[in-house]
């Protein structure tokens, strides 16, 4: 342990955290605006109510309308002509990858936390635990909350151009002691804002400080801490380790307890700046040791690949120049939202506060009980014409204008319309200017979806260069060819290992990540079966009425999904292989017909003067 480093990084938690306590406890405010909160801000010295009994969480509302539940699909591109089928391979392997890790769940979070907050991150890992019988490690994909990261003060342009970055994320003390081998069951929670649980849930709990920074090579480099407890201390994390023996450097068995080469019993981790290659090289391709002067004898060796990224990928809602996270839609609300509340509660006092009453005069007498009629002795006739009922009811009618005002306000602020939310709108009166108009309010939320799509194709590309570091075993991959049949294929990271014109080996990663823009609507099966069907009808395909025409469309509507598409084109193509066949046997019957009536003619005599076919005519002729 070094205790000198733990306080430099305590130090630092504590300078950076208290720069960034502003921003958090807007994030507090933010998720109670969210969830419906009665709080009211005082909008006059005198005004001392502070909750209402009744709210329109308009916040929320305008969140939702903006939920996209698809996942965007990622896009490769290769820099190099001779790549594009690693481009290919690479774009395949994450598909498998999404549809493996919980993203549709991922997914849902980010859609509400980012536009809350005005940003979110994923946290990219490589997990050695998971493990298959012919694999080691697995890619592990988490959401981070912003208030589980602090930044670097100062810095707002982005993750990658921070020095370090700080997180802050709640774990089990059984759970540190597993990953870390630290015992931490005497340690108490210091935080227990940060988890938002209460003190009997926070016995079982501590906060895990972990630190991502670049190191002295432009490394990755990360420290944990609990409390004044040191974890872990990686000076380049993304570095792969190997446990050797101190006497000869033999690598450490995987069963048994002693070298295979010397009897040693002595083993320790350290950092490889070389791998060795599971297959044989070409003989020239054997790497000198620097320290020893001399060829190893029969390695085959290469450099380790560093991802050289912090594995931290920042989702922003709207760019705004100074905030590390973008612009929150809960901000651009908050004042409508407390208006809105505020008359919401006017309204409700003046409805509850109205009613009937009952006039009497001074000297009347009512029996007060359950009974629907009333006995009442006025006592004299000039009593009796004063009793009456005073019905007093709340005018409402300006409070709901101006409410309705305030809703637009905030509908407007953010940019969401009527069509937009799939609700009436009188403003549209075809559907073609309804159209325009959920178009129209979707340009203005385009920004949000450039920036989605921004933070996917990072975390495409932290996940594509975390594989190729870490997957030494081949991975499936299972992809469609462009006729709909399934293809298998393998990702293996030596074949992105290649040589240069010096004869040094270096890893291949020279590809542009990003989203496909296209994969909305072919994700949209129904869509995709609407457009199909109209280019059938229009004779895109050929002609409609034509067999192979209807076996290309139900092989579309097959890769589609399409329920009974296999198996309606299976009918149409053998209906066409009978019909074909009959047709076949009844040409060739046609031709035998022909050839036994030539031959037929053949044999009959030739009538006097005739001269056959090719041939002189007969002599005397």
């Amino acid at each position: 342990m070094n205790p000198n480093k733990l306080k430099l990084w305590q130090e630092r938690l504590n300078r950076n955290l208290a720069a960034y306590e502003g921003e958090l406890a807007k994030m507090d405010r933010r998720e109670e605006i969210y969830r419906g909160s009665g709080a009211l801000r005082p909008m006059v010295w005198e005004d001392r109510r502070r909750r209402s009994s009744h709210v329109r969480n308009l916040a929320a509302e305008l969140i939702e309308a903006q939920v996209n539940s698809e996942v965007p699909q990622p896009k490769v591109t290769a820099m190099r002509q001779g790549d594009e089928e690693k481009a290919k391979l690479i774009e395949d392997m994450l598909r498998n990858e999404l549809d493996r890790l919980p993203f549709e769940q991922l997914n849902d979070m980010m859609e509400r936390t980012v536009p809350i907050q005005g940003g979110a991150l994923f946290l990219v890992e490589w997990d050695s635990e998971k493990r298959t019988h012919t694999t080691a490690g697995e890619l592990a994909v988490s959401l981070l909350h912003p208030k589980q990261v602090i930044p670097q003060d100062g810095v707002y342009t982005g993750v990658e151009d921070m020095d370090y970055v700080i997180l802050r994320i709640p774990q089990t003390k059984e759970g540190i002691r597993r990953r870390y081998g630290v015992d931490v069951s005497q340690e108490g929670e210091q935080e227990p804002e940060v988890k938002g649980i209460g003190a009997e849930s926070a016995e079982d709990l501590v906060t895990l400080y972990t630190a991502y920074y670049r190191n002295g090579r432009g490394g990755i480099g990360r420290y944990s801490w609990v409390n004044e407890k040191e974890l872990e201390d990686l000076e380049d994390y993304q570095a792969r380790r190997l446990c050797r023996c101190v006497s000869c450097g033999t690598p450490k068995p995987l069963e048994g307890e002693r070298c295979p080469r010397c009897g040693g019993s002595r083993f320790e981790t350290a950092e490889e700046e070389f791998e060795e290659l599971p297959f044989p090289l070409a003989p020239e391709t054997a790497f000198l040791d620097m320290e020893a002067g001399e060829a190893l004898e029969g390695a085959q060796r290469v450099p380790c690949y560093r991802p050289g990224i912090f594995p931290l990928i920042l989702q922003k809602n709207v760019s705004l120049y100074g905030k590390f996270l973008g612009d929150s839609d809960i901000d651009k609300v908050a004042d409508q939202q407390n208006t809105v509340n505020r008359v919401e509660t006017k309204i409700l006092d003046k409805i509850l506060k109205s009613g009937s009453y009952l006039v009497l005069p001074d000297n009347a007498d009512i029996r007060a009980d359950g009974e629907d009629m009333k006995v009442i002795r006025p006592g004299d006739p000039a009593a009796a014409q004063m009793i009456g009922v005073k019905d007093l009811e709340g005018n409402i009618g300006q409070d709901l204008t101006y409410l309705a005002q305030v809703y637009e306000e905030a509908r407007q602020t953010i940019g969401v319309t009527d069509s937009f939310q799939g609700r009436r709108d009188t403003t549209a009166t075809s559907g073609r200017a309804k159209e325009f108009s959920a178009a129209q309010a979707a340009g203005r939320l385009e920004s949000k979806v450039v920036m989605k799509n921004a933070a996917y194709g990072a975390l495409f590309e932290a996940m594509f260069k975390f594989k190729l570091a870490y997957a030494d075993e081949s991975r499936p991959v299972v992809s469609r060819d462009l006729q709909g049949n399934t293809v298998y294929r393998e990702f293996n990271r030596y074949d992105f290992l290649e040589r240069d014109e010096a004869g040094e080996w270096y890893w291949n990663d020279q590809f542009l990540f990003s989203c496909d823009v296209t994969a909305p609507l072919a994700n949209n099966r129904e869509g995709m079966w609407q457009e199909t069907r109209q280019n059938l009808q229009s004779g895109a395909f050929g002609n409609p009425e034509d067999p192979e025409t209807l076996i290309l469309f139900w092989t579309k509507m097959e890769m589609l999904h399409y329920p009974g598409a296999g198996e309606t084109k299976s009918f149409l193509e053998e209906k066409l292989q009978r019909e074909q066949a009959q047709a076949q046997a009844r040409a060739e019957q046609e031709a035998l017909a022909a050839q036994g009536q030539g031959t037929a003619l053949g044999n009959l005599p030739m009538a006097p003067g005739a001269v056959p076919e090719g041939g002189m005519p007969p002599a005397g002729l």
